[in-house]
């Protein structure tokens, strides 16, 4: 068994963040929110507005502005209330979870003890939903260790209460992820990263980028059920959590296809909800071609954008050209 970290400065002020209401911390994370939105205090706001010109070019200035600003607002906010739910009992932040929608869907999906993968992205405040799910299933999560021994201890004493099987992010998880699933158990996968090592080149908003197709591996292999879930917070302290169906032909086709599914469900979901998703994250240096994208000046780096999304469709085109000549034969 592993030993607690020993009690640390960070210790204490994890403790007593993860203490305060929720009201409090969603104060704070607006208050940070509008000094870094006024005085630009990172370069977060840059890797925001570029990722926006690159998945979104249609939205205009103003728009790219408005989401930006609410966009940092918002993950600042789920940043804190992370730290808060760690914090909290499972009881408390199952009491969080005001509305369930698509409830219906989980409960077929847990009845037919196919296993069931729990596609999640990285949107809105998803810790919340692991207390409320795990009150209808075991899950088992893949966990890579936090650098940090204390914040480490933190989540890891937030992920016993919450009874799941942490397993590392390597072979031997998936291997066990996948047994899990053979018995009929749960899996969360948060799909929209790039991985350490390779990956297939997967579009998302039209770029090819290094993906995992590790989700739609799962689903296919084990036949297990699919469901697509999200949590926004609401005006009355607590969340909202939406449980989709996702696009049936995933249980037929390849890994990449199905990945490519997955990652058109996201950008659905982006586009319905722009200011939740977690838009710092630098995802498009996944393309070898825009390794540097982010360090670049507005106007070149959009040129490069550009040029990729010009090949790719350009090798669309003549893959279509070609399949249409083979049928024709």
């Amino acid at each position: 068994m592993t030993e607690p970290a020993p009690t640390t400065a960070l210790s204490r002020l994890l403790d007593f963040v993860s203490r305060q209401p929720l009201t409090v911390a969603r104060f704070f994370a607006k208050s940070l929110a509008f000094l870094v939105n006024t005085l630009r205090l990172s370069k977060t706001s840059q890797t925001i507005q570029l990722n926006l010109q690159i998945a979104l070019p249609e939205l205009n200035s103003q728009q790219r502005e408005q989401i930006t600003q609410q966009a940092i607002r918002n993950e600042l906010t789920s940043y804190f209330e992370f730290f808060h739910i760690w914090g909290s009992s499972n009881q408390k932040n199952i009491q969080r979870i005001h509305q369930v929608h698509g409830l219906e869907l989980l409960q077929d999906a847990l009845a037919a003890q196919k296993g069931l993968v729990l596609i999640v992205p990285h949107f809105g405040t998803w810790e919340i939903m692991n207390a409320w799910i795990a009150q209808y299933t075991q899950m088992t999560i893949m966990y890579k260790p936090v650098k940090n021994p204390a914040a480490d201890d933190f989540v890891r004493q937030a992920r016993s209460r919450e009874q799941a099987h942490l397993v590392p992010t390597d072979e031997s998880g998936v291997r066990q992820i996948f047994k899990a699933l053979k018995q009929g158990g749960t899996t969360v996968i948060l799909p929209d990263h790039t991985p350490n090592i390779g990956g297939e080149m997967i579009p998302f908003f039209g770029i090819p980028l290094e993906s995992s197709n590790l989700s739609a591996k799962l689903i296919q292999k084990t036949k297990a059920k699919a469901l697509f879930l999200y949590a926004l917070r609401n005006a009355d302290q607590g969340f909202d959590m939406y449980i989709e169906a996702i696009d049936e032909h995933i249980y037929q086709c390849d890994a990449n296809a199905g990945t490519a599914i997955i990652h058109r469900a996201i950008e659905d979901l982006i586009r319905r909800y722009p200011t939740h998703y977690h838009w710092s994250y630098k995802r498009y240096k996944a393309h070898p071609d825009l390794r540097g994208v982010y360090h670049k000046p507005v106007q070149e780096a959009l040129a490069d954008v550009q040029a990729v999304r010009a090949q790719t469709q350009n090798q669309t085109n003549a893959a279509t050209t070609i399949s249409a000549a083979d049928t024709a034969v």
